[in-house]
């Protein structure tokens, strides 16, 4: 057997397999002696059937599957002894009248090779590194929340303005027949909340659905229509008001400070803002950094500059799927995909040069902690090692999950990475801003 490889270009190459029948017959020839102790055809005992006739039956496609499978070892070992990087994975070349009663079998292989650069971390176009936090009126806000969570519902005889209205909206025609709570305030328009603003309990009134909330997605959960209908929903609903409340807010006290934290850190309003505030900043430096990390993403990719072999991936792309692509379906996945794999070559020659990698153990560590914070939100604070040890076995033997756990620290590694090594302009905005800006 003979391999060579001959380079086209920096992006391009081409393999040549020759193999001989020396490389492939011993293992033919075993095979065919094992099909004539099985073989069982008339007129012949069993094991005793004459070679010629099997290997007339059965000679030619033994002998081509153990060509092609010596062909597909020797191809992948070669891959790996030469240590090419390649991109997708090698396009045999069709070749016209292939005879398979030739002494020599060759087959030709194209190569898409990755590029060769360099990744530059320090440049004066910074990325933008966002410090998001609590405002005092956020945290007014929360306070505010916090006394309606805990307040106390009290009736009224009619509907004002910061009134909670339950009433059944019902419209025969298109099947709406439901009960619900709302908020005046949340009404759109003088002329709506006038009709509702002095109802009493047993009143029926009408409204019209169209613009009926000042946030229209309220209009799906209200009348338990889906989004669709929601959406372009024009008709008049019969309310019956069956009961109305005014949420009084409790009181900022000691005893609402020991149902929010039982161990008496918190002794006054002052102390509940901060911890909030530490909590709210947590949440926030969540999702700035998972802005920073998609921002350093976008900049990479436009500031490394390779070639790729284009040319060479949509060809694979045609037919990498289970259906097989046209041109043009080809070069639009490769559209759709280039930056993705941009990233990932990036992310590849980062990992490599700064020996940035991952053990088992750490992803184990990573799922127990993830079941750990799971665990927490529905009261389990202290579970065994144990426990968390047999959950994240469990959730690490599904391929699926593993993967997504595993890019997920490896984006936490790749995000620590970048904060030692990279300068950032520095911003500090509320939240509200911070998602204007960055969102639009």
């Amino acid at each position: 057997m003979n391999i060579t490889k001959e380079n086209i270009d920096a992006l391009n190459a081409v393999v040549k397999v020759d193999i001989v029948a020396d490389d492939y017959q011993a293992k033919v020839t075993g095979l065919l002696a094992d099909y004539r102790k099985k073989a069982d055809v008339p007129g012949f005992r069993k094991g005793h059937v004459p070679m010629g006739m099997i290997k007339k039956k059965y000679g030619k496609s033994i002998m081509i599957d153990e060509v092609n499978k010596l062909l597909q070892e020797s191809l992948n070992k070669f891959l790996a002894d030469e240590k090419l990087d390649i991109l997708g994975n090698p396009i045999p070349r069709m070749t016209e009248n292939f005879d398979w009663d030739a002494e020599v079998f060759s087959f030709e292989f194209e190569l898409g090779l990755a590029p060769v650069f360099d990744v530059n971390l320090d440049s004066k176009k910074k990325v933008t590194k966002y410090n998001i936090v609590a405002t005092e009126e956020l945290l007014d806000e929360e306070v505010k929340n916090i006394q309606k969570r805990y307040g106390k519902m009290i009736p009224l005889e009619e509907a004002l303005v910061d009134s909670n209205v339950t009433a059944t909206f019902v419209n025969e025609e298109n099947e709406i027949n439901k009960k619900s709570t709302f908020l005046v305030k949340d009404l759109k328009g003088k002329k709506n909340e006038k009709k509702v603003i002095g109802a009493k309990v047993g009143d029926v009134i009408e409204l019209e659905t169209k613009g009926l909330f000042e946030d229209n997605n309220k209009l799906e959960h209200i009348l338990g229509v889906s989004k669709d209908a929601a959406k372009d929903l024009n008709v008049t609903v019969s309310v019956t008001i069956e009961e109305i409340t005014k949420t009084e807010l409790a009181e900022l006290d000691k005893e609402l400070f020991d149902k929010l934290f039982s161990d008496g850190s918190v002794t006054s309003v002052t102390e509940l803002k901060a911890k909030i505030k530490i909590d709210a900043e947590k949440q926030f430096e969540q999702q700035g950094d998972q802005q920073l990390l998609n921002a350093i993403t976008e900049y990479l990719v436009e500031n490394t500059k390779f070639d790729l072999p284009a040319s060479f991936l949509k060809k694979w792309l045609k037919t990498a799927g289970e259906k097989e692509l046209t041109e043009e379906e080809a070069t639009a996945e490769f559209d759709k995909s280039e930056k993705g794999l941009r990233y990932q070559l990036i992310e590849g020659k980062i990992m490599k040069d700064n020996d940035i990698k991952l053990d088992y153990k750490e992803l184990v560590d990573y799922a127990k902690g993830f079941i750990r914070s799971q665990m927490a939100q529905f009261g389990n604070m202290n579970p065994e090692e144990k426990e968390l040890d047999d959950i994240a076995g469990r959730i690490l033997q599904n391929q699926e999950e593993a993967q997504k756990l595993q890019s997920q620290l490896m984006s936490q590694k790749l995000l620590a990475f970048y904060k030692e090594n990279m300068s950032f302009k520095s911003k500090e905005l509320s939240y509200e801003d911070f998602i204007k800006e960055v969102y639009k």
